[in-house]
């Protein structure tokens, strides 16, 4: 799958986070433009209640996302993401199959999972609420998600600036036909993003 081609998902993430801070933390620092997810520096990880027992984590592997920054009004940032859904990974091969079939996220169908931000609310120089557009097997719902800026900065050593926050939500599964096993095992599913995002210099 060429994750480049798309302009976006989880969303993160992610609109970012960023605009969370139009001063503090080095927030001069990132200037206006185009920033794309660093793909060794980019996760998405869930996880799940199972029978009462543990909370599982597994992750996607494979995802982009790109912000658009806007350093005079971080509020008016936006982004867009897109998972690979055919690369979640569980740690377990036979799950990993039971997860990608019609029974869980029937990835043969619908192959990606995408999340765009509508609006970013500030909380905090450092903090805010994200909320984006999330569709799963073709069913597209609201989500909140809550960032943190971590750090703005010029990177001297890759020679871009540098973006990177964290954020964490919940949906319901069964919001997205994703209701195998409910309510035997959890239908809320509690998500967690760290990601850097990078804008060249020129």
């Amino acid at each position: 799958m060429n994750m480049k081609k798309h302009g976006f998902i989880f969303a993160s993430v992610i609109s970012l986070a960023l605009g969370v801070a139009a001063s503090g933390a080095g927030a001069e620092d990132a200037v206006s433009g185009t920033y794309q997810a660093d793909p060794g520096h980019r996760y998405i990880t869930f996880s799940y209640l199972h029978l009462g027992y543990s909370h599982p984590m597994l992750r996607w592997r494979d995802w982009d996302a790109t912000l658009e920054w806007d350093a005079d009004n971080p509020s008016a940032s936006s982004i867009s993401v897109v998972i690979d859904a055919t690369s979640i990974d569980s740690g377990v091969d036979l799950f990993d199959g039971h997860l990608n079939s019609d029974k869980f996220f029937d990835t043969a169908k619908y192959p990606e999972i995408t999340f765009v931000s509508t609006k970013l609310t500030k909380t905090s120089d450092t903090t805010g609420v994200m909320t984006g557009d999330l569709t799963i097997k073709g069913i597209t719902k609201p989500v909140d998600l809550d960032v943190t800026l971590n750090r703005t900065a010029l990177d001297d050593f890759v020679q871009a600036y540098k973006i990177g926050f964290t954020a964490t939500g919940t949906v319901k599964r069964t919001d997205f036909g994703v209701d195998t096993y409910v309510p035997a095992v959890g239908d809320e599913v509690a998500i967690t993003i760290q990601a850097e995002f990078l804008k060249p210099l020129e």
